[in-house]
Formats: structure tokens, sequence, C-alpha cells
């Protein structure tokens, strides 16, 4: 008589830039990939995405973890670098190119608001007018001034996330070949994601549902790079009144002044109560949220959010539920 299949242990990641000190959208995400994964008894590393040169700092790698760990969340299974992680990224690179499906674009982002093609997630979509321009002598890294972009299988993706969300598109058509390495020679975020992910065996994405639109260009590079595609899940947002998500890009509240009004405890217990998953804002830690853990009682709608000056507001009729509308990458 065969046994009963084992499930492999969910492994996940939360995956900061270091471009600013965490705010309340980046401690919601955060929260939320953590007690997915330890409610399962699974593994969650965290990963520090540092490549971006001019608006990565190492302090702000350091203030990232000091936030976490004020939140309740300091027990990593692991910490990774991602600057440290060039060499992986490069061989991912010589493999695209090696299939002959790198090439140099000089095509700026003027330029794709020239041609007013808009994409999923309301941006402007790259017609993939360059796929022709054969790689210099040197390949891929003596492109010097210009993206390197990898030409994408043709054809529908059929995705759907963990929620029952249709994530299903043709990235090549409906975004274009992706940037995989930027102007800057810097590796691309779609490459480097789906590159790192592999290595800490992740099986399990969780992540807001700005992102759920990058998910079929993502998957699409798994495939040709021969990498296993993890579940996902894409969670709702925490936003400002005007309508954007909180992000340190719009210079919002970080936690050095959330201190001067909250306790972490109190922080987390608002975040829960926001969330689903208690019934009033009182203080506690994630390990408190680990035993009733559900994604059936996290809330399926965005909820506004405001910042006072003293303290954090949840705006009135935040909290009904009902299915959310994909707002894409907005």
């Amino acid at each position: 008589m065969k046994g009963a299949a084992v499930m492999p242990r969910a492994v996940g990641r939360f995956a900061p830039s270091t471009t600013g000190r965490a705010h309340p959208g980046t401690l919601l995400a955060a929260l939320l990939v953590w007690l997915d994964l330890r409610a399962q008894g699974g593994q969650i590393h965290l990963r520090l995405e540092d490549l971006d040169p001019e608006r990565c700092k190492p302090e702000f790698g350091v203030g990232l973890r000091a936030d976490l760990a004020w939140l309740g969340l300091d027990d990593w299974d692991s910490v990774v670098i991602q600057r440290e992680r060039a060499d992986a990224h490069a061989a991912a690179l010589d493999i695209l190119a090696a299939q002959g499906r790198l090439y140099p674009s000089p095509t700026s982002r003027s330029d794709l608001a020239a041609i007013g093609r808009r994409g999923p997630d309301g941006g402007f979509a790259y017609d993939n007018r360059d796929r022709d321009r054969p790689l210099p002598n040197g390949g891929w890294r003596a492109v010097r001034g210009e993206a390197v972009r990898c030409r994408l299988e043709a054809g529908i993706i059929a995705l759907t996330d963990a929620s029952g969300f249709d994530l299903s598109m043709d990235p090549s058509a409906d975004f274009g070949d992706p940037v995989v390495v930027r102007r800057d020679g810097v590796a691309s975020y779609h490459l480097v994601s789906v590159v790192d992910d592999a290595a800490l065996g992740v099986n399990s994405v969780v992540r807001g549902r700005d992102l759920a639109t990058a998910t079929a260009t993502q998957v699409a590079l798994q495939r040709l790079l021969g990498l296993p595609t993890p579940r996902y899940r894409h969670h709702f947002l925490l936003l400002e009144p005007r309508g954007d998500k909180w992000a340190k890009f719009h210079g919002a509240v970080a936690v050095p002044e959330l201190q001067h009004s909250y306790t972490g405890a109190e922080f987390c217990g608002l975040l829960a109560w926001i969330s689903g998953l208690r019934d009033q804002p009182l203080p506690c830690i994630p390990a408190d949220l680990t035993n009733n853990f559900s994604w059936d009682r996290i809330r399926t709608t965005d909820a506004t959010t405001s910042w006072d000056g003293q303290r954090f507001q949840l705006h009135a009729g935040a909290l009904e539920g009902g299915k959310h509308q994909d707002r894409g990458d907005g």
C-alpha cells in the first residue's frame, strides 16, 4: 500500500527594496508573508533587494531590518543581500543569450509614451520594435547606454493565483519583451526575482496585488530558464486618501515617525485589525496571530488610510468586505 503523498514544506520570502525605511504598506506585506509561512510551519527568508545604485543605500537595509524587528518580525530563516548574487544573475543572462533571446534596445520611457500603447498595469507597453537588433561583439556585457531585452515566446500564459485571481495574459504582446539589463548595466527586477526565488527554493510567493500583472512575465522567464514556478498569492493594499498605495517613493510615513505614537505591538494589532484577523485593534505580536491565521479571514478589498501626524487612521467604510477588483500595478 502506497503512503500518502507528502506535501513539500512551504518556502517563501519577503523582498523589500532598500530605497528607504519601512512604511505601513511594507509592514503589512511583511506581516502577511510571515504569517502565511509560519502558520504552515514553513521557511521564510528576508531578501534585501539593493541593486539600484542610485536609490539603494546600505543604511536603508539596516533600517529596514530594525523596522521589521520593531513589529516583531526578526526570526528569518536567512537574510539574503541581492547585490551579492551578481554572478548568479549573470549566469542566467548567459543562458538567455545562448538561446539567442537577448537584444539591445534604445527605446526609452519617453519613446514608449510617444508610442502610446497601454499595458495591463496602466503604464506604457513596449512594441518589440528592436527585436532584430543584434548584440555587439562581447555580447550583453558589451552593451552601453541601452537596455537589454529578452525575446519572449508568444502566447497566453494561463495563471490563477491561490485566491482564484486570474493572472492569465500574453506578456510578449500585452507588455512587450521585458528589460533584463537596465541602461545602467544593472540586472532588472523581473530577472533577478525569478533567479533568486529559485535559488532559495521558494515555492510560495505572497505579495501585494500591485505586482499581480508582473506574474506572467516572470513565469515566462522561469520557463525559459528552466526554473520552477511558485504558487502566487496577491493581497490587498493600504491606500492613501488620493488612491495611491503607501510607498517610499511618495514619501509615505515611515517607522521612525510611527514610533512616536505606537509601540510595535500596538501597530501590529492595528494591522491585524485592518486585515480582518482581529475584531479590535489591540496590541499583539505576530506569533499571537499564527494559530488562527487563514486567508479566508483576510480582507479582499484595499483599505484607505491616512496619517494625521500622530495617528494612523482607517477611513470610514474601509472595513467593508467583498471581492476585490484588479487594480493592476497602480
